[in-house]
């Protein structure tokens, strides 16, 4: 507790890299929205809401500056996370203004496997078992987030800002995608053009559909279960048509698994090791992603932590 609330002899007098990667980003679609200001469905909330964010990141600046310690630290970056839930809806609010992109991805993935896996995959494994343990392991996803920056922030402190970082460039680096990706997943794209259609192969243009219908599938599943309500109510919470390719889920996660392998803590590495796997299968089994999402997912994360870990390799509270 004492370290907790001591002043740092040097405490850092700019923005926190994280800081800056979000103000990046805010920057980036501020720009977008002027230049589409028409064409966007509500304008003024989102000029309005990155105003609000600046003015949070200010405030907590300067009582980080006030009082320069562990626990205003903490709360600067612990805010900064928490606001990425603010930041992923935001995303469809940009995408619905292009073309839906699910036609070449839906088509991509029966040419790759023949079939539709996100189809398949609950059929084959219909056992309440089986889809509770995959939906805990989704529902992992938050929880895992926040179990690697406690750990950072509590065993190693001094790599703590520098773990924020790693996630949050992730985060924003997916968000970039999924705004200039445009797709939805199989939840949104089979109900929009029914699964019979699916089925047999057919995989629809629908253009700008998504601009103004955002229905989806119910999860398949053991509907009873704990883990598919908590599931369900995230989606309904704050799920939109978008971001589906690649799987942040996915590519987050392993963000995270990789992270915690940088710690050399072994035994916490293999306790989170069957939730990442879980989780992993979990996208295509609830039909939230493609397998080519969730591949890309993998691949994507593996790059970023290994790309921003790089550029903060410098980095140290």
């Amino acid at each position: 507790m004492k370290d907790l609330f001591k002043i740092e002899k040097k405490p850092k007098k700019g923005l926190f890299w994280l800081e800056w990667v979000m103000t990046g980003y805010l920057v980036l679609t501020l720009l977008m929205v002027f230049f589409t200001y028409t064409k966007v469905a509500n304008p003024e909330a989102m000029i309005w809401g990155r105003v609000r964010i600046m003015v949070v990141t200010l405030a907590l600046w300067g009582v980080y500056r006030m009082v320069p310690c562990r626990f205003t630290r903490f709360c600067r970056i612990t805010v900064q996370m928490a606001l990425l839930s603010w930041w992923y809806p935001d995303t469809y609010e940009l995408n619905r203004m292009l073309p839906n992109l699910d036609h070449v991805f839906a088509q991509a993935e029966q040419s790759l496997f023949g079939c539709q896996p996100a189809l398949i995959f609950h059929e084959a494994m219909p056992w309440s078992v089986v889809s509770e343990l995959l939906d805990m392991g989704y529902a992992a996803y938050y929880p895992m987030i926040a179990l690697a920056a406690i750990y950072y922030f509590i065993w190693r402190y001094k790599e703590y800002e520098r773990c924020a970082f790693v996630i949050m460039a992730s985060f924003f680096a997916y968000y970039v995608i999924f705004v200039l990706v445009p797709v939805t997943g199989p939840t949104f794209y089979f109900k929009a053009v029914g699964i019979d259609q699916i089925t047999a192969g057919v995989f629809p243009n629908l253009g700008d559909y998504f601009n103004t219908h955002t229905e989806c599938l119910p999860s398949p599943g053991y509907t009873d279960g704990i883990f598919y309500h908590l599931v369900e109510d995230a989606k309904a919470a704050g799920e939109r048509p978008t971001a589906a390719f690649p799987s942040s889920h996915v590519g987050i996660s392993t963000v995270i698994m990789l992270l915690i392998w940088h710690t050399r803590n072994r035994k916490l590495l293999y306790i989170m090791a069957p939730f990442y796997v879980l989780l992993c299968f979990a996208t295509v089994y609830i039909q939230a992603h493609y397998a080519i999402d969730a591949i890309a997912g993998l691949i994507t994360g593996t790059m970023f932590y290994f790309i921003f870990m790089w550029m903060s390799k410098g980095m140290k509270n």
